[in-house]
This record gives C-alpha cells, sequence and structure tokens, in this order.
C-alpha cells in the first residue's frame, strides 16, 4: 500500500461528498470544462450540497489534487484503455504558491523551541515534548522529513556506520528504502536512544500537534517542522556538491532540490562572496553553530586594520555573530 495511501482516500470522499455531480460521471463522460469548474470553485469556495459554505483552497492545494486525478485517467487511457482522450490534456493549472524561503535562526527560534519543550542535551527523553525537541535537533542535522525520524530504531539505525535505513514515501515506485548519512552532530543527539527499540513513541499528528503549539506559545509565526528539511539542506550544501546533496536528500529533479529546499538568500551569497573578496578559491568558510566564520588571508588583513575600530582582534572577532556584517559595513582599505 502506498504511503499516501489514507490521504487519497481523503480526498476521494471530498470529491464525492463536494461535487457529486462530477463523481457521478464515467471517465469518459468527464470533459475538459468540468475540471475547470471544478478548479474555479476550489479556489473560489463555494457552497455545498449540504448548504454548508466550503472554504477556498490555496493554488497549491488544486495542484496536489490535479496530480492524482490526472494520473488516475493517464493510467485509464493509456494501460486500460478506458478512454480515448484524457480531459486533463487541455487543462490549465492554477499557479501554485512560490516556495518557502524561511530559514530556522538557531538562537532566535531553536533554542527557546528546545528549553520550552524541555530537552536536556545528552539525557534520554522522558516526555512527548522532549521527543519533539529531540526530532527538530535531529531533523535539521540530517534533513530526515517526521515519517522518517519517527520510524528510527531497533536495527534501522546504524550508530557504527553512521547510517540511518528508512522508508521513504515514494519507497513503492523505487522498491528500496532510504538511506539516510548521519552526521557527528546527529549521531551525538541519537546515542543516547539508540538502543531502544523505538527511538520515538510520537505519532505523527501528535508530534505536529506538539510542535505547534510550543511554536505558538513562544510566538514564532510562520515556522513549520518540515523548515528543518530545508534547513539542513541548506546548510549541508555548504560542505557537499550537488549530486551528493540530491543523493542525501532523494531528489530526482535537480531543480526542485534548487529552488524548494536551498533556502539561502542573495544577501548571505553576496556577503561570503564580499567576505574572501570575491575569490572564492582563497577563502574558504564554514557554518559552526548558526555563526558564519570566515577565514582568508585578505580578511584577516582587513580584520587588522579595523582592529582599534572593532575593539578587538581578529581571533576573537571572527566568533562573533555580528562580525562580518559590521566589518562589511567598512568602507574598504588599501590592504583590503
Amino acid at each position: 500500500m502506498k504511503a499516501s495511501a489514507r490521504q487519497e482516500r481523503l480526498r476521494i470522499a471530498a470529491l464525492i461528498r463536494n461535487f457529486p455531480l462530477l463523481a457521478e460521471k464515467t471517465l469518459a463522460q468527464v470533459r475538459t470544462p468540468d475540471l475547470a469548474d471544478w478548479r474555479d470553485a476550489r479556489l473560489q469556495g463555494f457552497i455545498g450540497p449540504d448548504g454548508e459554505p466550503v472554504r477556498p483552497v490555496s493554488g497549491s492545494s488544486v495542484v496536489r489534487d490535479a496530480v492524482w486525478l490526472g494520473n488516475a485517467f493517464s493510467v485509464a487511457r493509456l494501460e486500460w484503455h478506458w478512454m480515448q482522450n484524457n480531459p486533463w490534456e487541455g487543462f490549465r493549472q492554477s499557479m501554485a504558491a512560490p516556495p518557502r524561503d524561511r530559514r530556522v535562526d538557531p538562537w532566535k527560534q531553536v533554542r527557546p523551541l528546545c528549553r520550552r519543550l524541555g530537552y536536556v542535551t545528552g539525557a534520554v527523553p522522558t516526555t512527548k515534548q522532549q521527543e519533539v525537541a529531540l526530532a527538530f535537533l535531529v531533523a535539521l542535522r540530517t534533513g530526515m522529513r517526521a515519517g522518517e525520524l519517527l520510524q528510527l530504531g531497533g536495527g534501522m539505525l546504524g550508530i557504527v556506520q553512521r547510517v540511518a535505513t528508512v522508508k521513504h514515501k515514494t519507497q513503492h515506485l523505487t522498491g528500496r528504502p532510504r538511506k539516510v548519512p548521519l552526521t557527528r552532530h546527529a549521531i551525538r543527539l541519537l546515542r543516547p536512544v539508540a538502543y531502544k527499540e523505538s527511538c520515538f513513541t510520537l505519532t505523527s499528528a501528535s508530534l505536529d500537534a506538539l510542535f505547534r503549539k510550543c511554536r505558538d506559545q513562544l510566538v514564532i509565526t510562520g515556522l513549520h517542522f518540515h523548515d528543518s528539511r530545508a534547513e539542513a539542506l541548506t546548510r549541508l550544501s555548504r560542505k557537499v556538491n550537488v549530486m551528493t546533496l540530491a543523493k542525501i536528500s532523494v531528489h530526482k529533479d535537480i531543480g526542485l532540490l534548487q529552488n524548494t529546499y536551498y533556502r539561502e538568500t542573495a544577501a548571505q551569497i553576496a556577503a561570503r562572496l564580499s567576505a574572501c573578496g570575491g575569490r572564492v578559491p582563497l577563502a574558504y568558510d564554514r557554518v559552526h553553530r548558526g555563526v558564519q566564520s570566515v577565514r582568508s588571508p585578505e580578511y584577516k588583513d582587513r580584520l587588522s586594520v579595523y582592529q582599534p575600530v572593532l575593539g578587538c582582534s581578529w581571533p576573537i572577532l571572527l566568533g562573533k555573530a555580528s562580525a562580518q556584517s559590521a566589518l562589511l559595513a567598512l568602507p574598504p582599505s588599501d590592504t583590503a
């Protein structure tokens, strides 16, 4: 059975409930205008057959429904020969929402969330809230989805090999589980629970509910648990090439990986280029605990010139979160 079988059953039930006239038609009787009316009704909202108002949905929701419906029509025409024409071929898709560009701040968001949930580093979680915090931290280090994290335990977690083997949502197509390489930080987080048959006792629903509850209590707006996947892949992109990153994330479409999950902004890229004088091979950069440090001969020279202005030596300055932005705001010097 597909991992998304439950969601598809819910979508089918909603289609039958809200669009009975469309659902009563056979596949061969459905025409493109029928699908266009269905699309417009979902986008604008409508009054259901029971007299209750149905709220409008986003373009992304309509696109997701159109994908699985269109696939059913394609199979019926190409493989089963139940129909001559596919009405989806002339169907105009609605505009999906632009990809999210939300980054996860380690100091303003991750740390308050972990403290609120009562998580203690290196200790075995004893409450559901602490498990939520641990799952979020591991997701930030590995890029694993919530459903994949909750499967960890027993023989699926290889601490020595630093590889986790989990089922993923497209396994019914690939026939193989996903093997996730684990960083040293991820191993350090998972080691206290690695001996358990199941590392987490949460369900996907309880994980989502507890995370949203804590997020709302801290008044952190717009943060989703799934943002941890994009944040992890953005961080990993600084360490590995794009092919390796696609192997880690199990993305076949490099464009999807770049446009949806790689969330480094143009300003952040420009700051890195400026910090190394535009000559990337002469400098290297790293991310440590969410603070960017740039070490290069040109950057050190510039720090030494402005040391009296900034009030500290360059080794100390490199460790400060505001050092780079403060330095780049100053005019260039003759020695930099």
